[in-house]
């Protein structure tokens, strides 16, 4: 997502190397549900003539919150991220192009440590979640920013998008829990007031 909001192409791997230098972390406020989207799709020949029919599934997660911050050492840095996500070069969309990102994504930027904003940013989920759920979140991060969690080697940095070789080294992640205040009040959140109902 940062890659696309910047303007970077698959096979740029000086600027994706700057992306790996990013630390981030993830707050999960409401768990949500998987939702299998059963699917047939059609196989033609090079003549234009039905080849097979195939069942095909596409999963998705519904109705899930998570919180993430993103620091670097360099704030400058930072701001430019923050200013391509609010205007993206390419398109953004969460984990499939029919699931684009809520107009009120990015709550903003800020000085304090990615952690410590994770422990005192108010819980994100519903009034019916916050009421029926426990308020022990968990924190998944970057071991180099989260000291003393349970920490597992993920496949997931990427060092090359090229769709000729796409390449993923490990990293540390980290898992801490929090107690957040359960908060049970209206939230914020105001879709309709936000596009001028």
């Amino acid at each position: 997502m940062l890659a696309a909001s910047l303007g970077y192409k698959r096979h740029e791997i000086k600027e994706l190397n700057k992306l790996r230098e990013i630390n981030f972390a993830t707050r999960v406020d409401q768990v949500g549900v998987l939702l299998r989207d059963y699917q047939i799709a059609k196989k033609y020949k090079k003549n234009g003539q039905l080849e097979r029919n195939y069942v095909t599934n596409r999963y998705y997660l519904a109705d899930a919150i998570f919180l993430v911050v993103l620091s670097h050492k360099d704030n400058e840095f930072i701001d430019e991220i923050y200013q391509a996500l609010k205007r993206p070069y390419f398109q953004n969309f969460l984990g499939r192009r029919s699931c684009p990102v809520n107009y009120d994504f990015i709550m903003g930027c800020f000085d304090d440590d990615p952690i410590e904003l994770l422990k005192k940013t108010e819980w994100q989920a519903n009034k019916f979640y916050r009421q029926n759920k426990s308020n022990r979140l968990k924190i998944y991060g970057d071991s180099k920013i989260i000291k003393g969690g349970n920490e597992k080697l993920r496949k997931d940095d990427a060092v090359s998008f090229s769709q000729k070789e796409r390449k993923f080294n490990y990293r540390g992640e980290s898992i801490i829990y929090v107690e957040i205040d359960r908060n049970i009040g209206e939230t914020n959140h105001d879709a309709f007031g936000a596009v001028g109902g």
